[in-house]
C-alpha cells in the first residue's frame, strides 16, 4: 500500500452525524446531517478518509418557509434535512434526503461536486433513505424505521414506479429495541445485496447491523457487525456507510455520541469472510481498534480546515465552516473590512429565536473562540455576544439596561425528561452573573473556552480587561449537554437579539478560533 499510515479511528473530532460516503476514482465524498443550519448538506472531500474539507453545500435555502426563516416563533430545530444518501452514477452526483418539517423528499443532482446543484422532489417520504442504481438499470431506495421498505423508483427518481417493487423486506421487534433498524445504506457487492443499519437492542449498546441477500427483494438475513464502546464513552458507534479504496480495501464510517461535542465520525476497517459477511478485526480487548491503517491517494494535498477565524474569503463570500442558524435575513447583516454586523428586526425572548445567528461547530474537545463586540449601537434590552449553542446553551453578552451597559453570563437548562425532537425554548434565559461596563468604551472582547472531555463537558466565559491586560472569568463553568430538542453538538455562535426595541446593531470583529 503506497503512502500507508496509521491514524486515529476518530477521523473528524466534530459534530458530523449520519454520514454517507462514496469514492469517485481517487477522491472520497461524504455528506452529513445539518438540520436547521444554512447553507445545508455539506459535501466533504478527502483523498485518505482521515483528512476532510468542505467541497460545497448542496443548498443555500431548502424551502423559504416561516419555520426555516424563524418567523413562526418556533423554527425547525431538530428537523430540516436528515441522513442524506450520496451516489455517483453515469458521471452524475445524486444526493437525496427528507426534511422533517416540510415532510418532503428532496433530490439534488450535479455533474460536479462543487455544483451548481439542481433541486427536485421524489414523490413520497422515505425516512433515512439510501439509493441503489442496480446493474439492470433499475433504481431502488431502502428506507424506514423498524419496518424497512424497498421501493423501486422511476428512472428519473421523481417517484415510485407504478406497479413496481414496494414491500417491507426487514422488520424489527419493537418490544425488544430502544431504536429499531434505521439509517439504511444499501450496496451491491460481488452479486450480493448488503444493507447496513443502526440498531439499539434493549440492554445493549447501539450497534451497526448488516443484512445480506442474493436478491434485491430478499429474503435477507442479518447480524450485528459492530457493537462496541470505544474511547470509553459508553456509546456504541453506528449509522453509516461503507466505501472501498482503489486497491480493494473496505472501510465503514459510523458516528459515535461524544456528549456535548455531538456525534463524531469514526472509521472501521472491514473485510469480507468466505461466506461474504463483512467483519472487522478487533483489538486485543475485543473492541473496535483505536488506530486504522489508511492509504493517502494524494499525500501532498493541502486541506482547508473545517474551522476558521475569518468571516469571508477573498471573494467576499462566507467561509465554508460558517453556517447560519436558520435562513438568514440578509438585509439585516453586513460583512465589511473583516467585521460582521447584525441589526435586529423583531422582539424575541432568547438566542434560540434570534435571527441571523452565525455559527461554527466546536472542533475537538478543547477549543476556544474570542471576538470583539462593538455595542455602541445596541438598543435598550438588546443582548449581543458569544454563545455555546446547543440544547443546554450558555452565553456571554453585553446588554443595555436603563441606559447602562453590563456584561452578563446566562444559561438555559432543558428538562431532563422528556427530550422531544424539535421542541423550542421560548423562555428568557437565566442571568447567572453580571458586571457593569464602567469605562467609557464602546467595544469589548469576549471569550468562550470549551472543555468537552467526558469528565467536564463545560463552557468557561471571560472578558478582556484592558486595565489588567488579561481575560477575566465571568461566573462559573457552565455545564453543556446534547439534547434532542436541537439534536446537534455544541457550536460557537455570534448573536444579537432584542427584548424590547428592534433596530439595534451589534458589530463583531477580530474573531479568533483556537484548537488546543
Amino acid at each position: 500500500m503506497k503512502n500507508k499510515k496509521n491514524v486515529p479511528a476518530n477521523i473528524i473530532f466534530s459534530d458530523y452525524p449520519d454520514v454517507d460516503v462514496i469514492r469517485v476514482e481517487d477522491t472520497y465524498y461524504m455528506v452529513s446531517t445539518t438540520m436547521h443550519f444554512f447553507p445545508g448538506c455539506p459535501v466533504l472531500r478527502s483523498y485518505n478518509l482521515k483528512d476532510w474539507e468542505i467541497a460545497s453545500y448542496v443548498y443555500d435555502i431548502l424551502e423559504d418557509t416561516p419555520g426555516q426563516r424563524l418567523d413562526d416563533g418556533h423554527g425547525i430545530y431538530g428537523h430540516g434535512m436528515w441522513a442524506a444518501s450520496i451516489r455517483y452514477y453515469n458521471g452524475r452526483f445524486y444526493i437525496c434526503f427528507v426534511s422533517n418539517d416540510t415532510h418532503k423528499t428532496y433530490l439534488f443532482t450535479s455533474d460536479s461536486v462543487e455544483g451548481p446543484w439542481k433541486k427536485s422532489e421524489i414523490s413520497g417520504f422515505y425516512h433515512d433513505m439510501s439509493l441503489l442504481f442496480d446493474d439492470d438499470g433499475k433504481v431502488y431506495t431502502v428506507s424506514g424505521n423498524t419496518e424497512i421498505h424497498l421501493t423501486e423508483l422511476k428512472a428519473d427518481l421523481s417517484g415510485p414506479v407504478s406497479g413496481g417493487v414496494d414491500k417491507v423486506i426487514i422488520s424489527d421487534d419493537r418490544e425488544k429495541v430502544i431504536l429499531g433498524y434505521e439509517g439504511s445504506h444499501i450496496y451491491k457487492i460481488n452479486g450480493k445485496y448488503y444493507i447496513f443499519f443502526i440498531h439499539w437492542p434493549k440492554g445493549k449498546l447501539r450497534s451497526e447491523s448488516v443484512f445480506v441477500s442474493d436478491k434485491i427483494e430478499g429474503p435477507y438475513t442479518g447480524r450485528d457487525l459492530v457493537s462496541n464502546d470505544f474511547m470509553n464513552w459508553n456509546s456504541g458507534a453506528a449509522q453509516g456507510g461503507i466505501v472501498d479504496t482503489p486497491d480493494g480495501k473496505w472501510y465503514l464510517i459510523l458516528f459515535q455520541d461524544h456528549g456535548a461535542l455531538g456525534r463524531m465520525p469514526v472509521l472501521v476497517e472491514i473485510t469480507f469472510d468466505k461466506d461474504g459477511w463483512p467483519v472487522f478485526t478487533p483489538d486485543e480487548n475485543g473492541q473496535v481498534p483505536l488506530q486504522v491503517s489508511i492509504e493517502d491517494l494524494s499525500p501532498d494535498y493541502k486541506y482547508q480546515p473545517l474551522y476558521c477565524s475569518e468571516f469571508c474569503n477573498a471573494d467576499g463570500k462566507l467561509n465554508s465552516p460558517w453556517q447560519w442558524n436558520h435562513i438568514p435575513e440578509l438585509k439585516n447583516v453586513a460583512f465589511e473590512n473583516g467585521t460582521f454586523s447584525i441589526s435586529t428586526s423583531n422582539i424575541v425572548k432568547n438566542v434560540c429565536l434570534a435571527k441571523n445567528t452565525l455559527t461554527q461547530r466546536a472542533f475537538t474537545e478543547h477549543c476556544s473562540a474570542s471576538v470583539t463586540v462593538n455595542f455602541s449601537k445596541i438598543n435598550e434590552g438588546d443582548y449581543a455576544g458569544l454563545c455555546a449553542l446547543e440544547g443546554d446553551y450558555a452565553f456571554i453578552a453585553v446588554t443595555k439596561r436603563d441606559g447602562k451597559y453590563f456584561i452578563v453570563e446566562a444559561e438555559r437548562k432543558t428538562p431532563v425528561e422528556p427530550w422531544k425532537i424539535g421542541s423550542v425554548d421560548t423562555e428568557v434565559p437565566a442571568i447567572l452573573a453580571e458586571i457593569p461596563v464602567t469605562d467609557d468604551i464602546s467595544s469589548i472582547q469576549l471569550k468562550l473556552k470549551l472543555d468537552l472531555s467526558k469528565e467536564n463537558q463545560n463552557a468557561v466565559f471571560s472578558w478582556f480587561d484592558k486595565t489588567e491586560e488579561n481575560f477575566i472569568t465571568l461566573g462559573n463553568p457552565k455545564k453543556l449537554r446534547f439534547t434532542l430538542d436541537m439534536f446537534v453538538g455544541c457550536r460557537f455562535a455570534l448573536f444579537n437579539y432584542s427584548e424590547k426595541i428592534a433596530g439595534g446593531t451589534a458589530e463583531f470583529s477580530d474573531f479568533k478560533y483556537v484548537v488546543e
